[in-house]
């Protein structure tokens, strides 16, 4: 039996091996990161939200052992204002990227039914922004990038100048549009990419770039932590896939025998304005289902080397989307239903996007309905990278572990949304705030707003901005408060405005 001294002694050794080993562990065993950012997957795009025509298995999986977000939401309804809020943890607001580069009024240049001249958007991520892949190399971390870049024009803006190391497909373009025809160009090579060279005829740039991220993965050791960023061109337009997926998905669209009618919506008045906009009604588009499979297809190989590799266990694996699926124009190839429209529009439809996360240490298997954003995203994985509470003037996020850890507080703080742009997709400027379960919705050109409860609306159809008034006050005051403090740009007239 030990005396009280002896047991005093004991315990001081165990803990002091513990403070060891504890420090050791935090050196040598720091969290890989492997975030991959799809191009315009919508909510309900994979089968574990919900897609009985999409077939996502590999997906699926990740998300049975992680986290999966029911309430998760891009930065933004477009593009590159997400990704510039994902880079930094900030609101595009904060950025000037507040809408996709060069945007739809490039150079002041509005349609005749847009009734003002939008405030213009920045052309690229300012070198003076700190991001997160900065902050990875600061500690030590190689970092790489694959795919789609969208924060610069010019090539002193490109993934090599914000903290990459590595760049294999980013660059100025939002998408692979050198199409020529279905099976050549644009998603196959030729690429017509300079910072990807062409591949055999027949090669598909999601199958080469996962490659490039498998090639990369495979020549990493356990002593130097891996920062890596597959952003995929994937589902982006044109709409081109391996043939014999595309056969697999027609005839699987055959079982369903959709008329045109039950596939497509025309009758709202702001589709009167471009001949493409169309609101989709089904998931049935062959197509961007055999897009969807392929992509899931070559995450399932990234996530097999880690696994073959032991590294997947030590690695923090985080699947979003940069904003909504397109469902209301440029071929409307997926639809979003029970959500409202998609891509370029402020509705949950176009911010409301998956997110599965998984980081075994940390993870287990979840289903929450937390309210989640992009520059929660910066916020976690920042954290986990430098091993502490990682401290940024103007940090706007929290890491998910915190808000799942307090979900009263994560469902009560308010979240904003600055999109003072029309979209390619029949999207006006709009500024939103989330707060709790209401999403009031202010609209630029009327002034006026829309107040939605998301918890017994998730389609937003009934307007409760007169019936629930003192919460419209409220949450209207709040949101005008927070646009005056941060700079909301003003609006131009535009000399060309028609209403008709």
């Amino acid at each position: 039996m030990l005396l009280g001294s002896q047991r005093l002694l004991l315990c001081l050794c165990i803990l002091w091996c513990s403070v060891i080993h504890t420090s050791a562990q935090t050196t040598s065993t720091r969290p890989n990161v492997l975030v991959i950012l799809v191009d315009d997957l919508g909510w309900m795009d994979l089968g574990c939200y919900g897609s009985s025509f999409y077939e996502t298995p590999n997906i699926d999986r990740l998300a049975a052992k992680g986290v999966k977000f029911t309430q998760a939401y891009a930065a933004s309804p477009v593009c590159s204002p997400t990704r510039a809020s994902l880079m930094t943890g900030k609101n595009p607001i904060h950025t000037g990227v507040t809408d996709w580069i060069k945007g739809r009024q490039e150079n002041g240049n509005a349609k005749p039914f847009e009734k003002y001249i939008t405030p213009p958007t920045s052309y690229q991520l300012a070198l003076t922004e700190t991001t997160i892949a900065e902050i990875a190399r600061q500690q030590g971390y190689t970092t790489f990038f694959a795919g789609k870049w969208h924060l610069g024009e010019e090539e002193k803006y490109w993934p090599l100048q914000h903290g990459f190391q590595y760049n294999v497909g980013g660059w100025k373009s939002g998408g692979p549009y050198g199409k020529i025809n279905d099976t050549t160009g644009g998603y196959f090579s030729p690429y017509k990419n300079p910072t990807l060279s062409d591949g055999p005829a027949g090669e598909y740039i999601t199958d080469r770039l996962a490659t490039e991220c498998i090639q990369f993965l495979e020549h990493q050791t356990a002593d130097t932590p891996f920062f890596m960023m597959y952003a995929m061109y994937a589902v982006h337009n044109p709409m081109q896939a391996p043939t014999a997926l595309v056969q697999k998905y027609k005839a699987k669209q055959g079982q369903f025998s959709f008329t045109a009618a039950q596939r497509f919506s025309k009758d709202a008045a702001w589709m009167q304005h471009q001949p493409d906009w169309k609101l989709r009604l089904v998931q049935d588009n062959a197509v961007y289902a055999a897009m969807i499979e392929n992509m899931d297809w070559n995450i399932g190989r990234m996530l097999q080397t880690l696994e073959a590799k032991d590294m997947l266990d030590n690695t923090i694996v985080v699947f979003t989307s940069d904003n909504g699926g397109l469902s209301t124009a440029e071929g409307s190839p997926t639809s979003n239903a029970p959500l409202r429209a998609g891509k370029g529009w402020v509705y949950e439809g176009g911010i409301r996007v998956p997110l599965v996360v998984y980081w075994k240490q940390r993870t287990h298997s979840t289903i929450t309905d937390i309210p989640v954003g992009t520059t929660d995203i910066f916020a976690t994985l920042a954290n986990a990278i430098d091993n502490a509470a990682y401290q940024h003037p103007q940090l706007e996020g929290k890491t998910i572990f915190q808000l799942m850890a307090q979900p009263k507080e994560a469902f009560e703080r308010a979240m904003y949304w600055y999109y003072p742009h029309y979209s390619n997709q029949g999207g006006k400027p709009a500024v939103v705030i989330r707060k709790g379960d209401y999403k009031l919705i202010w609209w630029y050109e009327t002034e006026t707003v829309e107040l939605y409860d998301l918890k017994k609306d998730i389609g937003e159809q009934y307007n409760l901005a007169l019936k629930e008034a003192k919460v419209t006050r409220q949450l209207k005051k709040q949101l005008l408060r927070w646009m005056k403090n941060n700079g909301a740009a003003k609006m131009q007239l535009n000399p060309k405005y028609t209403s008709q």
